[in-house]
């Protein structure tokens, strides 16, 4: 209690200090500020005791903030500015300056509203600083000074890590110890690190497993296996992925390729050459060179083998050319199995001469020792096939068998399983990477399929080249989960005098199950009809059934088709069964029971046929006769007649000159009509109409009596109607106007011509008036060439 009570004395004594003094009460007057959006107005006294009123301008805005890359249609909204003068009567107007003042940031000079106009990237200018003010609208001078705000750009995840290289270099020493420091990596982000976890980066490794590692905190690359050998491989190719928002979903990654060449170190002593236990039987694995003072012929020497602890396993031969000693393999190598071989070899002259043989020794020998080098030898199967056994209705999962393989190396390296999905497209199996084991993944179905044959392929861990296939053969196992059926679709038929159990048809049954025993069914008539049935079943013991009539006689007329309900059940675990129905027609039949009378479609089926094959039948016959009326239409358009005029080019379409003079009757082709008619539509029975019909129809002759004015001219008349009656008795006649010749004027006629062509010279000295008595054919022509005009004239 006694400190609280100094610390308020204390406080009341610098209060009544400042009271006492003006100067501090100014000076905290000047440096302290009211809350944001109200004005404070401080009171004091100036030296002479005038009260003094100073009034604190306030602005009112939000913390101005603003999200980077905005996407919105409208302008980002980004503070509202307001003085304490701002009556709302609209006097005063706002006025903003500074970093993108009326470009990227507008002010509504009325209500003090600040909006952004472009979306901003933090990456370019993370903040922006504004200065505002308030001018009177009429004088346009400043109500208060300007106030200065800054806009900062808030930062979103944008921007992926990027390394500072691309491709990077480097090398380790081989056989380097696990957790060896190859290099660093750097990535960095543009993103705001102060901010979030945008541009909180973490490293991992994407390709160059199980050799390297790398720590996801500061990037640094390490070896991960121990002992890697350059003479086995000496480059490699590491990917390395950088991913911000510290590594979780959503983030953005990149990554940049590192390529670590190991560097070389004295781990090899030096050897003599090897054979590699992958050559074949045949190939050379040495050569061998004695050296001879003498020449030609008599440098010659044979090479063979005196001893070996490799029996049979190599042969000797000499190079006639060179006197080399070849030595060839005549047995596959096995390193696992010995890795060395003492050979000793002899040689001696081919040709010796028996002078010297007493003085100098004609052979020499020489011990060579084979080194057997290990190769890399891909995965060994423990067997040359499998054969694996599962039921079909087994869960999926469940381990239908296991492979086994091995490196037959002295490495030993893990063995990796996989199946080759070339073998299993529908991926109902798969194994396990470590252990062989292979297992389901989807049911099976005997009946389906009752063999899959799949390969598995075995590989290396450290060599993932080297790879071995081996066949599987999987069984499915059958269970019994079929109901067995008839063996075919039955239809019968019973005859009205049919006697009680009389066997009317025999059935079978089939079951797509194959049991171990054989199939067994069992026949009964459904139990719900058993007691009203109008037929029995009786099992045959045999896998077949008898139907029996249960009455003596059948009325076609009162019912003519039963459907009989029959029950198979197997006889496998767990039993199965089925209700399969049987048609029955009613039929009259005779005394040997032999079928008479029965409804159509007894008739038909009895034959062997389906209504749905009866059906298919119609359908075809249907479809031949449309065939049939669509041909018969088009033949009849085809046959149809042409118009007279096809085409403009046609001559009939010219005009047709009537001034063909004949010869008389003497003149037979003075005239053909067919020129006129449709080409296609003559008959030829039909004749020209020039020339007088003689054998179809012929017109009958009548003598016509003429007055004795007339009788000078009798024969014109005869001639005349002559042609008239044919005409008009011809059956053959044109349904048309046609041209037809009535000129007369042959060598023996005694009449002159009657064309208009001469009526110039001849019109004076004839009359013309009796053709006026031939009828009104002829009255035109008379008036024309025998009457007088209406002035009393004739025509000149």
């Amino acid at each position: 209690w006694s400190v609280y009570g100094r610390t308020v004395l204390l406080l009341l004594v610098l209060w009544a200090y400042l009271c006492s003094h003006g100067d501090g009460l100014r000076a905290l007057k000047r440096t302290t500020g009211g809350r944001r959006g109200v004005a404070l107005t401080l009171t004091g006294q100036d030296a002479n005791g005038v009260p003094l009123r100073r009034s604190k301008r306030g602005w009112m805005w939000n913390q101005f903030f603003l999200l980077e890359e905005y996407t919105g249609l409208d302008n980002q909204y980004v503070g509202k500015l307001h003085s304490d003068g701002d009556r709302g009567d609209g006097s005063i107007r706002y006025v903003l300056t500074g970093d993108g003042a009326g470009t990227l940031f507008i002010i509504d000079e009325n209500s003090g509203d600040i909006h952004a106009t472009k979306r901003l990237d933090r990456e370019e200018k993370a903040y922006y600083t504004l200065r505002a003010k308030a001018v009177n609208r009429i004088t346009n001078t400043s109500l208060e000074g300007e106030s200065e705000f800054i806009i900062k750009i808030h930062d979103i995840n944008d921007n992926e890590p990027k390394f500072t290289k691309d491709p990077y270099f480097t090398h380790v020493p081989e056989m380097s110890p696990l957790g060896t420091v190859v290099m660093q990596v750097t990535a960095t982000d543009a993103d705001d690190a102060t901010y979030g976890n945008s541009a909180r980066v973490v490293y991992s490794i994407l390709q160059g497993q199980p050799y390297f590692s790398v720590d996801p905190n500061t990037g640094v690359i390490k070896t991960a296996l121990p002992n890697m050998d350059r003479e086995t491989k000496e480059n490699y190719v590491v990917v390395i992925q950088a991913k911000d928002m510290a590594g979780q979903m959503g983030g953005l990654s990149g990554t940049t390729t590192v390529s670590i060449t190991l560097s070389d170190v004295n781990d090899n002593p030096p050897r003599f050459p090897k054979t590699p236990e992958s050559s074949e039987p045949g190939s050379t694995v040495a050569v061998l060179r004695a050296t001879d003072a003498d020449i030609g012929r008599n440098a010659e020497m044979n090479y063979r083998i005196t001893s070996s602890d490799g029996p049979a396993m190599f042969d000797i031969s000499t190079n006639r050319s060179t006197q080399e000693g070849v030595i060839t393999l005549r047995k596959p190598l096995d390193f696992e199995r010995k890795r060395s071989y003492t050979l000793r070899i002899q040689v001696e002259n081919s040709n010796p001469d028996p002078r010297f043989l007493r003085y100098a020794a004609t052979t020499d020998e020489a011990t060579v020792k084979l080194i057997v080098e290990d190769v890399d030898e891909p995965p060994v199967f423990d067997r040359v096939s499998y054969v694996m056994e599962v039921k079909e209705d087994s869960a999926v999962g469940t381990i239908v068998g296991s492979v086994s393989a091995t490196d037959p190396d002295s490495s030993r390296s893990p063995v990796r399983y996989s199946i080759d999905r070339r073998t299993d497209m529908d991926r109902v199996f798969n194994v396990h990477p470590g252990n062989g084991s292979v297992f389901m993944l989807r049911t099976l179905d005997r009946e389906e399929n009752p063999w899959h044959n799949i390969s598995v392929i075995a590989t290396e861990f450290n060599n993932p080249r080297l790879i071995s296939r081996i066949p599987v053969d999987i069984r499915v196992l059958d269970v019994n989960d079929n109901a067995p059926t008839f063996a075919t679709y039955y239809e019968t038929f019973v005859c009205e005098n049919a006697k009680a159990n009389q066997r009317i048809q025999t059935v079978s049954a089939k079951d797509a199950d194959e049991p171990i025993g054989g199939h067994r069914f069992f026949f009964s008539l459904a139990h719900e009809v058993s007691g009203k049935a109008n037929f029995t079943v009786r099992d045959n013991k045999d896998n077949t059934a008898g139907i029996l009539t249960r009455r003596n006689s059948y009325s076609r007329l009162q019912r003519s088709t039963y459907l009989v309900p029959v029950v198979i059940s197997d006889g496998d675990f767990p039993m199965q069964s089925s209700t399969n129905t049987l048609t029955v027609r009613v039929c009259t039949c005779d005394r040997e029971g032999n079928m008479q009378l029965c409804n159509q479609e007894a008739l038909v089926l009895t034959a062997g046929l389906s209504t749905g094959a009866l059906m298919a039948i119609i359908i075809c016959v249907l479809i031949l006769l449309l065939i049939v009326v669509l041909f018969a239409v088009l033949r009849r358009q085809q046959r149809k007649k042409e118009p007279l005029i096809i085409s403009k080019e046609d001559v009939r379409d010219n005009v047709v000159s009537y001034n063909d003079e004949g010869g008389g009757e003497e003149d037979t082709q003075a005239f053909d009509i067919g020129t006129l008619r449709n080409p296609e539509a003559i008959e030829e029975t039909k004749q020209r109409r020039d020339i007088k019909p003689e054998t179809l129809n012929p017109p009958i002759r009548r003598t016509v009596v003429l007055p004795p004015a007339y009788r000078d001219n009798s024969d014109v008349r005869e001639f005349i109607n002559q042609r008239l009656q044919d005409n008009d008795q011809d059956p053959t006649a044109p349904p048309y106007d046609s041209l037809a010749t009535y000129a007369y004027e042959g060598s023996g006629s005694v009449a002159e011509s009657l064309s208009s062509l001469g009526s110039v010279t001849t019109e004076g000295d004839q009359d013309y008036n009796y053709l006026s008595e031939w009828g009104p054919r002829f009255r035109k022509l008379a008036d024309m060439y025998g009457g007088e005009d209406s002035d009393g004239y004739r025509d000149s």
